[in-house]
């Protein structure tokens, strides 16, 4: 079996798309209901912040990325090599686990048929092949 070379951190429930959401949009989806306190919007705006000024979003590089006609049930994976980015990743468990959202570590050496690609993360449309089981 290959060595897991890709991370992501999803939700454990089916996300009105039909993929499991992200950290990333699980937080932001309980910011914009705005079911946030003051201490866990700071944490949440600051972290966005630092996300957005250190690291490519792949939105910015490509605005079809997650474009539902092209890529319906499209999802981003870390490299498992972006210490700084997944060493981040605890304070929005732990903001979701306050709200109760559920959320699970996969790891893959295959996620999915890469579409997007930069020195820290992929955006991949999981693989529908006879015989690939999807990771998790």
């Amino acid at each position: 079996m290959d060595e897991a070379s890709y991370v992501r951190f999803q939700g454990t429930e089916r996300h009105e798309r039909g993929h499991f959401p992200g950290v990333f949009v699980l937080a932001n989806e309980l910011a914009a209901q705005g079911r946030l306190t003051d201490e866990q919007y700071r944490f949440w705006r600051a972290a966005n912040d630092w996300y957005d000024a250190n690291y490519p979003n792949p939105t910015h590089v490509d605005p079809r990325v997650y474009d539902r006609e092209l890529h319906p049930g499209a999802v981003a994976w870390f490299k498992k090599s972006a210490d700084d980015l997944i060493g981040r990743v605890g304070g929005y468990l732990e903001l979701l686990a306050a709200h109760g959202v559920e959320c699970r570590r996969l790891e893959s050496a295959d996620p999915g048929r890469v579409i997007y690609e930069d020195a820290y993360q992929i955006v991949v449309m999981p693989s529908e092949e006879p015989g690939h089981r999807p990771p998790g």
